[in-house]
């Protein structure tokens, strides 16, 4: 009877049990540099809101510590924002500024699209002459027009108008939103506007649903510029307008500016009044009008 030696058998080694691993990242030290530009940003924050706040202040100050060197009042007048409305046509100017801004907003809407989008689709002779040409035109300042403006605008008895305000803002801003819109629709695809001609849109079709969503940003860039320029003029309103129903806010405030006196609650009141809406407007959209600015920058 043969006998076999017993066969070896594998040693089963168990592997150790692995060191527990930390979860937890540690946070990257902040360097010197980080750390000073930090609060140099801060600094120069806090420096630019100054002047908006000793105008909320004054404000606020009552009438009889108008003079007084104190920063702080020792209460604040909170009637000083009614009464303004009570004691002077702010309320009609705000409306007339609200018609002015809306309506130079609409037509440069209307007037600039057309241009911006056939300029950047279409390459036609003269192209460049065209956009060195709207360049041109942003150069001139309504202060040295106003002259032959009022002239102008006299000979057809369009003084202490809307209208008058409105196509002046238009075509003093028509020049930035063609080019704001020239760039951004050129950096959008043709063949995106080809695909959807293809399954049957027409051109003005694909304008409107793939060429406009995708230009959002470049178009409300060019709109809130035009409207805030619009919203802010002072020149044109102070010798367009002479009658206190048909000027703008802007106008409207330098009343409170007299020859022997200074009315600085109610002034500074309707300053606060006149800066509202656009604060509040472009902290909403401060977004898209960055991405508008930059539309083009990158390839």
């Amino acid at each position: 009877m043969t006998t076999h030696a017993p066969t070896s058998q594998r040693r089963i080694t168990t592997p150790a049990p692995a060191s527990p691993r930390r979860t937890g990242r540690r946070k990257p030290a902040i360097s010197r540099r980080t750390a000073l530009l930090a609060v140099t940003a801060w600094f120069l924050a806090l420096l630019f809101l100054l002047p908006y706040a000793e105008m909320i202040i004054t404000a606020l100050r009552p009438a009889d510590e108008l003079r007084d060197a104190t920063y702080l009042p020792s209460h604040f007048a909170w009637s000083n924002l009614i009464d303004v409305w009570r004691e002077s046509t702010l309320g009609t100017n705000l409306r007339v500024t609200l018609l002015v801004a809306a309506g130079s907003t609409l037509l440069v809407l209307i007037v600039a699209l057309p241009a911006a989008y056939y300029t950047a689709r279409v390459r036609y002779h003269g192209r460049n002459v065209f956009l060195l040409l709207v360049l041109v035109t942003q150069m001139f300042q309504p202060t040295s027009l106003i002259v032959g403006l009022y002239r102008e605008f006299y000979q057809f008895g369009m003084l202490n108008t809307a209208w008058t305000l409105i196509i002046c803002n238009a075509a003093f801003n028509l020049a930035f939103a063609i080019w704001i819109l020239t760039a951004y629709i050129s950096s959008i695809p043709v063949e995106l506007e080809e695909a959807a001609q293809i399954d049957g849109l027409g051109r003005f079709g694909a304008l409107r649903r793939v060429t406009l969503p995708l230009a959002m940003p470049g178009l409300v860039t060019a709109l809130i510029f035009t409207f805030i320029s619009a919203w802010n003029e002072f020149v044109m309103g102070l010798r367009l307008t002479t009658t206190p129903d048909s000027q703008p806010l802007t106008v409207g405030i330098n009343s409170f500016i007299g020859n022997y006196t200074v009315q600085w609650n109610y002034l500074f009141a309707g300053s606060v009044v006149a800066i509202l809406p656009v604060v509040v407007l472009f902290g909403l959209i401060e977004g898209k009008v960055v991405s508008g600015l930059t539309a083009g920058s990158v390839k």
